[in-house]
């Protein structure tokens, strides 16, 4: 079986899904692999260093796509207009592996399915202890909470740690972070060796150790509740009047902040309003909003995705791929997720899809001619597959009609 990493076209991606360092762990499986020439470049990966590792280079990107296995950072709704010249390179019973955002762009599934591909969209990984190092969004979240500190301290005019100098003391900088889960604690953490006084929020009152061991003090609000936590320890999406009081008191906790990042993501929906204009408007001059959100319209009510925006005196990011911007270990991390999920499919040098394994079934987009994820046959407008159609997809290594919980906010932040 070939397995084959192609050089990612989405603009401004820089990352590989596979390392160099990876490529000896597919071929103790009874793998192939070919990379695609320059596909690990932008990342920091030479071509050379892939052919010492036993993998084959590949000029053509049709040839890379003669694989059996395909091992993509960004496929399908990850990718919907570069990506799209890459459907004619695909054949009948082909296996495509990567992020394909299935539950905000769906059509290229479809697409996919018409040429007989099997897809499995890792953001789509259940969150179970045996699936943690397949765990694309946690890794992700990982670097992406990092830059967003780093960002802000760039953009912010003035530095982070607090200062005794012969010239005066400088106070450390007030960063607020709106969500605790993966990206948030990363955010915590890199904020406070960075020296800054650091405060936190979440929705779920069980984090609030997390945030403490950390050095970040939790800040508690009117509105917790043990129903704010979904299964898998993600947060619930709430009601509309939830979040209008969490927005007045969030308000008055910004105002006393020189940095803010946000994290509150849902996959396939709109990003929960959590600043107003009215709350930035509030903030000191100078001060700055970090927010992780932006791809699915932003936490801030003033963000505008991959731009900075100058409102009253405040800078507001919405970066939309801080993975991107550390390609090297970020790509180090999605390796390893990507090729521990691979494993988790082969037995024996073949692939074997058991489709009682959880992991298996939820990742499993397209089949056998068919878009099988009932989440996204609902997003498509497509009917239900009938028991029957379900029973024989199983028998032939197919997926069941099973859902993914998708009402509980799952971000850049991952937790």
């Amino acid at each position: 079986m070939i397995v084959s990493v192609t050089k990612e076209t989405f603009p401004g991606e820089r990352r590989v899904a596979l390392i160099p360092a990876m490529v000896g762990q597919l071929a103790k499986a009874g793998l192939e692999v070919t990379v695609e020439t320059g596909a690990g470049q932008e990342a920091g990966f030479l071509d050379a260093e892939y052919e010492a590792k036993g993998a084959r280079i590949v000029s053509d990107r049709g040839e890379a796509f003669a694989a059996d296995v395909i091992l993509q950072v960004r496929c399908c709704g990850a990718n919907p207009h570069a990506g799209a010249a890459d459907f004619e390179l695909m054949r009948a019973g082909q296996i495509i592996i990567g992020s394909a955002d299935p539950l905000s762009v769906a059509e290229p599934l479809q697409k996919a399915a018409e040429r007989g591909v099997s897809v499995f969209a890792l953001e789509m990984m259940p969150r179970i202890t045996r699936a943690q190092s397949m765990d694309i969004l946690s890794s992700m979240a990982t670097v992406a909470g990092y830059k967003a500190v780093l960002l802000a301290a760039v953009t912010l005019p003035k530095m982070f740690p607090m200062l005794m100098t012969a010239a005066g003391t400088v106070a450390a900088a007030r960063v607020f972070i709106i969500g605790a889960g993966v990206a948030g604690l990363q955010a915590i953490a890199t904020a406070r060796r960075l020296g800054a006084v650091v405060q936190a929020y979440d929705v779920r009152p069980a984090v609030k150790e997390q945030v403490e061991s950390l050095g970040g003090k939790f800040v508690e609000m009117e509105l917790e509740s043990e129903q704010a936590e979904g299964a898998g320890g993600y947060a619930k999406q709430m009601d509309e009047a939830f979040y209008r009081r969490q927005r007045e008191l969030m308000a008055e906790v910004v105002a006393e902040c020189d940095v803010v990042i946000t994290t509150a993501a849902i996959p396939g929906r709109q990003s929960p309003l959590l600043i107003t204009a009215e709350a930035v408007a509030g903030m000191a001059p100078g001060s700055v909003i970090v927010d992780l959100a932006a791809e699915r319209g932003g936490n801030c009510e003033l963000t505008k995705a991959d731009e900075r925006v100058d409102a009253h005196g405040v800078t507001i990011l919405g970066p939309t791929n801080l993975p991107s911007e550390a390609p090297y270990h970020a790509s180090q991390m999605f390796s390893k997720n990507i090729v521990t999920f691979l494993l988790h499919l082969i037995k024996d040098g073949e692939l074997h899809l058991d489709m009682n394994d959880e992991i298996t079934r939820d990742t499993l987009m397209t089949r056998d001619g068919e878009v099988v994820h009932s989440r996204v046959r609902e997003i498509l407008g497509l009917p239900a597959l009938a028991p029957q159609e379900t029973a024989e997809m199983q028998d032939a290594g197919g997926v069941e009609d099973t859902d993914v919980a998708v009402d509980e906010v799952k971000p850049n932040d991952g937790a």
